[in-house]
């Protein structure tokens, strides 16, 4: 994949960064803030699982708001630059662009559960500024599914184009929820095939 958006090692959206102390710590907190809930954690908690006294947490962040911040706001930027080169990746073909747009997110859900549930149960727990920083991005990316949806089913509103994406996404973004029992190939087949066959599936008014 061209570019992965990635939330647990700090937003990165490269292939090949070394990963640093901060972003190692701040994979930490996301995986204590999925499983515990942000009011659940402290800041000694994160420093305990990390290996590091408060001070040097504080060197890298100024408290669990900013970590929350730091994971939630990459991976926002990360999807819709992703989601706007998959779309645009092949002109005249919106069937080609969903199969992108498709393969591109279930990586990214695959990769990244507890950044998923971050986004699901603590988004609000942020300042006003990042939180509508955040969502205005996720409306863009929502619009860039809208976009190749309306191309594929020709007089298809999109509001209705906008519920199938919102569907999408919570079809492809169960990945937190889902066990161990099916190997993680076998897992990124089926998210995939049921995506497409959603999204395929026939708009016309019952």
């Amino acid at each position: 994949m061209e570019q992965q958006a990635r939330g647990a090692n700090g937003g990165a959206t490269g292939a090949g960064r070394r990963r640093s102390r901060k972003d190692e710590i701040l994979e930490i907190a996301v995986g204590l803030f999925a499983s515990r809930g942000y009011h659940g954690v402290s800041m000694d908690d994160i420093g305990a699982a990390a290996g590091v006294t408060g001070p040097a947490l504080y060197h890298h962040f100024a408290g669990k708001e900013a970590m929350l911040v730091a994971a939630l706001t990459p991976v926002s930027e990360g999807l819709l630059d992703g989601g706007r080169q998959r779309s645009a990746a092949h002109p005249g073909d919106p069937r080609a662009s969903l199969e992108s747009l498709i393969d591109f997110h279930v990586d990214f859900a695959l990769a990244n559960p507890a950044v998923i549930a971050l986004h699901l149960h603590e988004l609000d727990r942020l300042p006003e500024e990042p939180r509508r920083h955040i969502r205005r991005l996720q409306r863009l990316y929502v619009e860039e599914w809208v976009t190749v949806l309306t191309a594929l089913h020709p007089g298809l509103p999109d509001g209705e184009a906008r519920v199938l994406a919102h569907a999408a996404f919570g079809l492809m973004n169960s990945t937190p929820f889902l066990g161990g029992e099916v190997d993680h190939r076998r897992r990124s087949e089926l998210l995939r095939a049921a995506t497409l066959a959603a999204l395929l599936a026939p708009t016309e008014p019952a």
